[in-house]
């Protein structure tokens, strides 16, 4: 016995590597890091930048691949969180994640990075023009703030745009929103960018203390009957009417749509199933289905069908009701025989009932309604 302690044993998988490859969507001479649960998520640390390797093209070697976190955490970003990765629609890009002992490398694409702390170039930002602050609503005798979302170069174009109607203008763009905002102008911007999204938003803010009787349908509910018909005649016979005379939009019904989120999302579906003639498209976003459990379609003329496209989105961490109830109204509608109707449906397992949420779903709800070959 020489009272020396035996050396340890290294197994093949303690000399091996894990190599994380990654491609950029767009060319830069500014390096790349890699930050995460390896590092404290420090950022700027030159011991993880990675080498480049190409045009667009990087890469990093973890050398030990036993000597790493069971499941590894990292995001990529150009020096500091103010240039951290982005996905396409400019939503801060969730963290990746690898179990390193399962593999050997990686390939990873970045579409978009913060520039300065932004996700969007401002100028790309929609012209917002406030048409009323007391626009006046004869149906239900009221006035209503109600915006125009013009696209940044909409005064130097001659071009017609389709049209979304969008409920709660309070929590779309407004920076001091109490619940947050869904950041709409700051989407759109990323996606003229992309060269997508030539689109005009209206936005129609709710009624603060009677925004609850406005967004519920006038048949017996579970909160009673409301004044939705009228609220929704509004928007059908008097507010298009208004847009379609003062703004350069496509008037047909394939080219307009109308959305909200919540309750909002309820009195949007009840809209679309009133005025099939006027809208062509629906974007629903965790929908308040619990009003109504029964859906009435007889407002559909299933003789005389029209194409529809909806776009259904809900998380699972709202309700344990939310995602069942927009499920079951899906199957609804496929039954009641509305073939000519397509549904698109997001469903996030993380998905929380906030503007937040909502405002990252809506470049991709705006992208498949509008820009891109329905698929369901």
């Amino acid at each position: 016995m020489t009272g020396e302690k035996p050396s340890p044993q290294h197994t093949a998988e303690d000399k091996e590597s894990l190599t994380i490859r990654l491609a950029t969507a767009e060319d830069s001479s500014e390096p790349v890091y890699i930050a995460g649960n390896f590092n404290g998520w420090k950022t700027g640390d030159d011991q993880y930048r990675m080498a480049r390797v190409g045009p667009r093209a990087y890469t990093f070697v973890f050398e030990g691949r036993s000597l790493l976190p069971g499941e590894l955490e990292y995001k990529f970003h150009r020096g500091s969180w103010e240039s951290a990765e982005l996905d396409e629609h400019g939503n801060p890009a969730p963290n990746r994640m690898v179990e390193p002992r399962k593999v050997k490398e990686v390939q990873d694409f970045v579409p978009r990075w913060k520039k300065a702390g932004l996700a969007y170039d401002p100028a790309f930002l929609p012209e917002i023009q406030v048409i009323s602050e007391q626009f006046e609503i004869p149906q239900l005798i009221k006035t209503r703030r109600i915006a125009a979302l013009l696209p940044h170069d909409y005064r130097n174009s001659d071009q017609r745009y389709p049209v979304l109607y969008l409920q709660d203008g309070q929590n779309l763009f407004d920076d001091y929103a109490p619940f947050g905002n869904w950041g709409v102008d700051k989407k759109l911007a990323v996606m003229a960018e992309r060269g997508i999204g030539d689109i005009i938003i209206i936005s129609i803010d709710h009624a603060e203390k009677d925004r609850i009787a406005e967004f519920t349908p006038s048949y017996r509910t579970k909160l009673g009957s409301g004044d939705g018909k009228k609220y929704v005649r509004f928007l059908a016979d008097t507010l298009k009417a208004y847009v379609d005379k003062h703004f350069r939009t496509l008037p047909e019904r394939e080219f307009t749509g109308i959305g909200g989120s919540s309750m909002g999302g309820l009195i949007s579906i009840y809209a679309g199933l009133m005025y099939p003639e006027v809208y062509g498209k629906l974007m629903i976003f965790s929908p308040s289905l619990w009003v109504m459990p029964n859906i009435h379609f007889h407002f559909l003329d299933f003789h005389d069908p029209q194409d529809m496209d909806i776009y259904l989105y809900g998380g699972e961490e709202e309700s344990s009701n939310m995602v069942p109830n927009i499920r079951r109204f899906q199957k609804a509608f496929e039954d009641s025989g509305s073939a000519f109707v397509k549904f698109k449906l997001s469903v996030d397992p993380q998905g929380q009932h906030n503007e937040g949420r909502w405002g990252e779903e809506f470049p991709r709800a705006v992208e498949w309604l509008y820009f891109n070959k329905k698929e369901t």
